[in-house]
């Protein structure tokens, strides 16, 4: 499991359709970038760091490049 995932599980988010209402994104993008197809973007990115607050970009992203 890795760091995103480990830490909507420790806010409380029990499906992709409830952490995508918190971030204000399509449940779709959401599984998606979950499933490694596609990339997380802006808007993605954005409402992470609101939903999964205090947590911080480092702490639930990995830049590859």
């Amino acid at each position: 499991m890795n760091a995103f995932d480990k830490a909507t599980k420790l806010a409380g988010y029990r499906s992709d359709y409830a952490l995508s209402q918190a971030m204000d994104v399509n449940r779709s993008t959401v599984t998606r970038v979950r499933a490694g197809e596609l990339q997380p973007g802006r808007a993605f990115i954005g409402g992470a760091l609101v939903a999964l607050a205090p947590m911080q970009f480092d702490d639930l992203f990995e830049v590859v490049r």
